[in-house]
């Protein structure tokens, strides 16, 4: 029997993809390999055992996708979430490219789909999951404002605080100011 593909919605992070990994071993269904929002299994299931798997998936947050445009976008998604995510980013990152070296279609018509079934282009998912990093990023606290810019692949520091400004309406070092006051105890925000 052939492989079987199967397209799976929010697997977004290494973590999903144990999840899932782990899921499959406790229904004991062979697989060949798991990765974000794709799952190649050894052969076909029986209607049960495909069942259950889409149950579990659903318990886990995620999503058994059936046709092929919802695989294509998830497929979309997650190569833009992982260039998003890469260290040192070039500055002028052509999605264009990207995109049609790793999934074989023409832009236009992947834009098309994007933008029809998501309610927000290309472009603008790229933006906001690369601001989602710089969120993490100021988190941690180790890098300065200079260094997640470079690391991001912003022209400079002022760039990256105009577009993170225009997506979350706030400035980088308002919101590591809010999420460091959230991470203090209780007996110490209420003596600020």
């Amino acid at each position: 029997m052939d492989n079987l593909q199967i397209g799976v919605k929010n697997m977004v992070c290494q973590r999903c993809v144990k999840a899932v990994e782990e899921a499959l071993d406790q229904l004991d269904i062979p697989y060949q390999q798991v990765s974000l929002g794709e799952i190649t299994l050894k052969h076909h299931l029986e209607v049960s055992k495909e069942n259950q798997l889409k149950n579990k998936l659903s318990e886990l947050g995620f999503e058994w996708l059936d046709d092929k445009k919802s695989k294509l976008i998830e497929r979309i998604k997650n190569l833009l979430i992982s260039k998003a995510r890469e260290k040192e980013q070039e500055q002028h990152t052509n999605l264009s490219d990207l995109l049609q070296e790793h999934l074989g279609q023409d832009y236009a018509y992947l834009s098309s789909i994007f933008s029809s079934k998501e309610n927000i282009t290309i472009e603008k998912y790229y933006i906001l999951q690369r601001i989602e990093m710089v969120k993490e990023l100021l988190v941690y606290d180790e890098l300065s404002l200079k260094e997640i810019a470079y690391q991001m692949g912003f022209s400079s520091s002022a760039h990256l605080s105009t577009q993170f400004k225009k997506i979350t309406g706030l400035t980088p070092s308002h919101f590591k100011q809010i999420k460091a006051n959230k991470r203090l105890p209780l007996d110490e925000v209420g003596s600020k």
